[in-house]
């Protein structure tokens, strides 16, 4: 066994030195990126500050394609919020798009919650003229492009949060957390009004910046991973108490209770959650994200647009887990289910078994 276990070891040391310069995050998975030696030297702080420093490069030759105002409130919170983003027929021509869409949907449970996307790929949108409107306009696309740092189509999705619905443990991302040890973008435009006891988005202004405090948080909170912490923290998704925020000088979360046709789009580097819901729930919006190596230069060169590749990558990437699942490498946790409305209750509890 141990002679299987150091031969395995040195198979992969190249694969997992290789990995440092992409946007592998897990503490499990990497003994490099999990190694306490290596993270009191600085191993991963620095990744953390390289990252932070290339994103704002990109960000900065993305920035003339952004109103001025957008650009100042990104720098200062780490977030853009528009309200009444889309005209007013042109939003309700969407929301009558998306509320009365039927089709196959993918769903996945967390805690007491469950996800539903519907992934906005090149086939639905020739079916949804307003939704397809929307994701090629520019003001869409070059804001999603500034806080993602780069030019690259996002994954889009009709996106569908049902808040305690099941009886579980309390739904995981309603933690403060970190998504990944390096800028990302995550948008969400709301297609229905969003109470503020039923699980909004919400974020702490400022914490996409990377202070000396906030890296030394990060170096701390890595050496930590070694031998503690939550799981998801383990796997890169670092978890913060309100107690931590104080102690980094940062604010409290705020929470966005914010009618429909409301546009946030944020770099979820920066500590946010989805707030507690105070009853069963359901709230209905189109979502986008981006999580590119952060290490690029370059804010171009995207593969998923390359002819055949175009408009099929979340569609791709399920196809892939639903190998991976039947090859016995693990279970998808994105369910398969039939045709529904994005806005349908949650269904029977065996349909994700």
């Amino acid at each position: 066994m141990a002679v299987a276990s150091a031969a395995r070891s040195v198979l992969l040391a190249p694969w997992w030195v290789a990995s440092l310069a992409t946007g592998a995050q897990s503490f499990i998975d990497n003994p490099l990126l999990g190694s306490e030696a290596l993270n009191r030297r600085g191993l991963h702080a620095r990744r953390v500050a390289i990252a932070a420093r290339m994103a704002d490069r990109r960000r900065a030759r993305l920035s003339a394609a952004l109103s001025p105002e957008d650009a100042a409130a990104f720098a200062r919170d780490g977030f853009v919020l528009k309200r009444d983003f889309l005209p007013t027929e042109a939003f309700r021509a969407l929301s009558e798009e998306v509320e009365g869409l039927v089709t196959t949907v993918r769903e996945m449970v967390q805690g007491d919650t469950i996800t539903r996307r519907i992934a906005l790929g090149d086939s639905l949108l020739a079916r949804l003229p307003a939704a397809r409107a929307l994701v090629e306009s520019p003001e869409w696309r070059n804001l999603l492009a500034h806080v993602a740092g780069h030019g690259a189509r996002p994954s889009q999705f009709i996106q569908t949060i049902l808040s305690g619905v099941r009886p579980a443990e309390p739904d995981p991302q309603t933690v403060l957390h970190s998504d990944a040890f390096h800028p990302t973008m995550k948008a969400w435009l709301f297609m229905r009004d969003v109470p503020a006891d039923e699980g909004p988005f919400t974020y702490v202004p400022g914490s996409h910046v990377m202070t000396k405090r906030r890296l030394a948080w990060e170096r701390r909170m890595s050496i930590e991973a070694s031998h503690g912490l939550d799981h998801l923290s383990r796997r890169g998704s670092l978890r913060i108490t309100a107690d931590r925020l104080r102690r980094l000088g940062l604010p409290q979360p705020v929470a966005f209770a914010v009618p429909a046709n409301t546009l946030v789009v944020a770099d979820t580097h920066g500590f946010h959650a989805r707030g507690p819901s105070l009853r069963p729930s359901i709230r209905v919006e189109i979502w986008a994200m981006e999580r590119r190596n952060p290490f690029l230069p370059w804010t171009g060169l995207d593969l998923w647009a390359i002819p055949g590749l175009r408009g099929r990558r979340e569609a791709l990437q399920w196809r892939a887990l639903d190998l991976m699942e039947r090859m016995g490498l693990g279970r998808s946790p994105w369910r398969r289910l039939s045709p529904r409305h994005p806005g349908d209750p949650a269904g029977p509890l065996e349909e994700h078994a």
